[in-house]
C-alpha cells in the first residue's frame, strides 16, 4: 500500500470520527421543525379560512353556518396547510417454502461385431488390448436438488399528524407528516409521505396507510443504543472490499 493511500484512509476516518466526537455526552438533537414544508404549507399554503371565503351575506342571519368551524361543518382535510392523522396499523405475515429435484441418467452403447470382415481386418492391425468392438461406448448421470424458504412476520401500529403540503390538479391531496420521540439518549422518528382522495379521509378526518398512494412510511432512530447496534465504518468498508 502506497504511503498517500494510508494517509488518505486515516483522514477519512478522522474526518468520520469527528463528526460523531461532537455528539459525545449530548441527546441526539431533534430537526427543527419551522423550516419543514409541514410549516410551510400551514403557513403559507392556505390562504384564507375557508369558512370566512366562503361565507355568503345570507349566512350572517343563520343560525346554522357552512363554514368549517361550526358545529355541522365538515372539518375533513382538503387544502394546503390542513391536518389529519394517519393510522398505521400493519400486521403483515407471508410464508413460502419450495422444494425441487431434478436427475437424469442416459447410457449410450454402440458395437460393430461384424460388417463385411471390416472389424476383424482393423483388429489384426490395431496395437495388443485395443478393439474396434465397441466402438462408442458412453455413460452419463446429473442430478441437482434445492429447498427454499421464506418467513416474515411485521406488526406496526402506530399514529401520526400529517399536513396537507399540496394538492394535484385532479385534486389528490400530497401529505407529509414527521414525529420525533427522544427518551433519554435514543431518538425514535416516524416520517410518513403519499397522496391521498380526499373522499377517502373519514368524517374523524383519518386515513389509513393502505389508502395512502405511494406511501412511504420511515420509522427508525437514531442515538446510543442504534450506534451500538450498527457494525464500524472500518468493519463496514472490510466487508466491501474483502472477497472473503
Amino acid at each position: 500500500m502506497r504511503l498517500s493511500t494510508f494517509f488518505l484512509i486515516i483522514l477519512f476516518g478522522l474526518s468520520a470520527a469527528c463528526s460523531r466526537l461532537g455528539q459525545v455526552g449530548k441527546p441526539p438533537g431533534l430537526t427543527p421543525i419551522n423550516q419543514s414544508a409541514e410549516h410551510q404549507a400551514m403557513a403559507y399554503g392556505g390562504g384564507l379560512p375557508m369558512d370566512i371565503a366562503n361565507r355568503r351575506s345570507s349566512d350572517q342571519a343563520s343560525l346554522w353556518s357552512g363554514g368549517r368551524r361550526s358545529l355541522l361543518g365538515d372539518r375533513r382535510a382538503g387544502r394546503a396547510g390542513d391536518i389529519l392523522t394517519v393510522v398505521i396499523e400493519i400486521n403483515d405475515r407471508a410464508e413460502f417454502s419450495n422444494t425441487s429435484q431434478r436427475a437424469r441418467t442416459g447410457t449410450e452403447s454402440m458395437t460393430i461385431a461384424s460388417l463385411l470382415g471390416i472389424p476383424e481386418a482393423i483388429n489384426s492391425s490395431l496395437p495388443p488390448g485395443y478393439s474396434f468392438d465397441p466402438s462408442v461406448s458412453t455413460d452419463s448421470a446429473s442430478g441437482s436438488s434445492g429447498t427454499g424458504s421464506v418467513r416474515r412476520n411485521e406488526k406496526l401500529t402506530l399514529r401520526i399528524a400529517a399536513t396537507v403540503v399540496g394538492t394535484l390538479p385532479n385534486g389528490i391531496l400530497q401529505i407529509e407528516g414527521s414525529q420525533e420521540v427522544r427518551v433519554n439518549f435514543e431518538l425514535r422518528e416516524l416520517l410518513v409521505t403519499g397522496f391521498v382522495r380526499p373522499a377517502d379521509v373519514s368524517r374523524q378526518n383519518e386515513i389509513p396507510y393502505d389508502k395512502i398512494a405511494s406511501a412511504r412510511i420511515s420509522y427508525g432512530g437514531r442515538g446510543q443504543i442504534t450506534d451500538v447496534q450498527q457494525p464500524r465504518y472500518g468493519q463496514q468498508i472490510t466487508d466491501i472490499l474483502l472477497p472473503l
